[in-house]
C-alpha cells in the first residue's frame, strides 16, 4: 500500500511541475520516466517496462530533434543519427548487463523488454503523430485540455493493461 501511494504521489507531482510545452511535452517525457521507475520497483513484466522505456526513447528523440531545429543545428541524417544514438543508449547497456536477452525472459519468443520497447516506441509515436495531425486539422488548438499528454500516453497506458493481463501469473 506504502508503494502505491508513494506511486501516486509522484504521478501527481509529475503533473503539477510541467511550465511549457514543446514538441513532446517535458510532462510527457517525466511522466514516461517516472512510469519506468515505477515498473521496476514495482516488480511489473518487462513487457510492461519496455512499453514506457521505448516511449520514453521516442520521446526523448522528439525532444531532441524539437530543440537541435530551434537552435537551427542542421547535419546530414540528423534524424536518424538522433535515433540510433538513443536507442544504442537505452538498448546496449540493458543487453550488456544482461536485463535483455535472457533466454527465459521471452514471450512469444522474443524477449519481453525487446518486444516491449518495439511496441511503445511505436504507440507512442503514432499517439504523438495522430496528436499534431488532429491538431492541424483544428487551426492549430487541441480538441481538449491536455491532449497533447493523453495522446501519446494513452496507447501506452491501454497497452500496459493488455499486456498486464497477458503476463499476469
Amino acid at each position: 500500500m506504502k508503494k502505491i501511494l508513494i506511486a501516486l504521489g509522484l504521478i501527481i507531482a509529475v503533473f503539477f511541475s510541467a511550465v511549457k510545452v514543446y514538441a513532446v511535452c517535458p510532462v510527457c517525457t517525466v511522466a514516461v520516466a517516472a512510469g519506468v521507475g515505477l515498473a521496476r520497483w514495482l516488480k511489473i513484466d518487462d513487457t510492461i517496462t519496455g512499453l514506457w522505456i521505448g516511449g520514453l526513447t521516442v520521446s526523448l528523440i522528439m525532444w531532441t530533434n524539437s530543440y537541435l531545429s530551434k537552435k537551427k543545428i542542421n547535419f546530414f541524417g540528423r534524424k536518424i543519427i538522433v535515433f540510433l544514438v538513443y536507442y544504442a543508449l537505452i538498448v546496449l547497456p540493458l543487453y550488456f548487463t544482461n536485463i535483455m536477452g535472457h533466454p527465459l525472459n521471452k514471450i512469444w519468443g522474443v524477449d519481453k523488454l525487446a518486444l516491449g520497447i518495439i511496441i511503445g516506441s511505436i504507440l507512442f509515436y503514432v499517439g504523438a503523430s495522430w496528436y499534431h495531425y488532429l491538431k492541424m486539422k483544428n487551426n492549430g488548438h487541441a480538441y481538449f485540455p491536455f491532449q497533447k499528454v493523453v495522446m501519446p500516453i494513452g496507447p501506452l497506458i491501454i497497452m500496459s493493461t493488455i499486456f498486464y493481463f497477458l503476463t499476469k501469473k
